[in-house]
């Protein structure tokens, strides 16, 4: 069976269970190695729902990850470090989420090719997102 020109299937980043700040800094370091393979892709990023309520634990978390190196200015970098390469390399992202995302969630999904450097999609559903992915790499 000949294999060599046949598209990659989309990736799939599950990132649903995590907080947001982890759940970010997943998707982009599962977005660099992708771009690091140097080969066309296109992604499909399963993200969280947004937390119920503020709670001490949640800011906790967010202390933690800033001593862990995943603060908003770290994932800014790595975006502009990887921009390139998603502007070069990358088909597409499918965004997963729920309906009830804060505001500036959804304007950095909707915000697409002017943030992430190549085609977007939001959905709430996870069967639309797979087929536009797959059809963005033609899977």
């Amino acid at each position: 069976m000949d294999t060599q020109g046949a598209a990659p299937a989309p990736r799939e980043i599950d990132a649903s269970g995590l907080p947001m700040d982890r759940a970010q800094a997943l998707v982009l370091d599962e977005l660099r190695a992708l771009t690091e393979r140097a080969e066309p892709f296109a992604a499909i990023l399963l993200m969280p729902a947004p937390p119920e309520t503020r709670t001490p634990a949640a800011s906790a978390s967010a202390s933690e990850s800033a001593a862990s190196g995943t603060s908003t200015a770290d994932r800014v970098r790595t975006l502009k470090l990887i921009r390139p390469g998603l502007t070069a390399l990358c088909r597409g992202l499918a965004f997963v989420a729920p309906a009830d995302i804060p505001a500036e969630r959804a304007d950095a999904i909707h915000s697409g090719e002017q943030l992430w450097g190549c085609p977007t999609m939001a959905t709430q559903d996870v069967t639309a997102a797979r087929a536009w992915a797959g059809a963005r790499v033609g899977a």
